[in-house]
C-alpha cells in the first residue's frame, strides 16, 4: 500500500467534498510525455538522486491536461508529478541529478472535489468541472479540481 495525500473534509455542497490539504512537496517533470515523465521520476525516487536516497512511493501521480478554467493549482499544462511522503519537508528532499526535475512546495488550501469513475478523459472532466463551478460560484467557497479514482 502507498502513502496518500492526508486531508480534512471541511463540508460537503450535495456531491462536492470540500477539502483542506496540507502544504505538498512535489517532484515535477514539465515538458516529456508521461511515460518518460514517469520514467524520470520513479529512478528519482528509486535513488538516482545526490543522496542515493530511497524515496516511498505516494498516491496519487499528478499529471495535468490543459483544461479550460479548471486546471488544477497544483499543476502546469503538461506536467507530471509525484507527491512526496509527508514526512519530507522541502530542506529534506535528496536533490535531483537530473536537471528536468524540479522540486516545489504548493502551499496549504482548500478545494472543492467530486470523485467519479473511471478514466478523467475530458468529457467527464468537462461535466464534473461544469458542477464543482457552478456549486463555487454560488458559494465561493474555494479553489476546484476535479478527482477520478479507478
Amino acid at each position: 500500500m502507498v502513502e496518500t495525500v492526508q486531508f480534512s473534509e471541511a463540508g460537503r455542497i450535495g456531491e462536492i467534498e470540500l477539502r483542506k490539504y496540507p502544504e505538498l512537496v512535489l517532484a515535477t517533470v514539465t515538458g516529456l510525455s508521461d511515460n518518460s515523465a514517469f520514467g524520470l521520476l520513479f529512478d528519482y525516487i528509486s535513488g538516482k538522486n545526490r543522496m542515493q536516497k530511497k524515496i516511498p512511493m505516494t498516491a496519487p501521480v499528478i499529471t495535468s491536461e490543459k483544461i479550460e478554467m479548471t486546471a488544477p493549482v497544483i499543476s502546469d499544462s503538461n506536467s507530471f508529478s509525484f507527491v512526496m511522503p509527508d514526512r519530507y519537508k522541502p530542506e529534506d528532499i535528496p536533490e535531483p541529478m537530473d536537471a528536468r526535475i524540479r522540486i516545489q512546495t504548493i502551499p496549504a488550501r482548500k478545494l472543492a472535489v467530486i470523485r467519479f469513475k473511471g478514466y478523467a478523459r475530458a468529457k467527464s472532466v468537462n461535466e464534473v468541472s461544469a458542477t464543482v463551478n457552478t456549486a463555487e460560484e454560488r458559494s465561493g467557497h474555494c479553489g476546484r479540481t476535479v478527482s477520478n479514482e479507478v
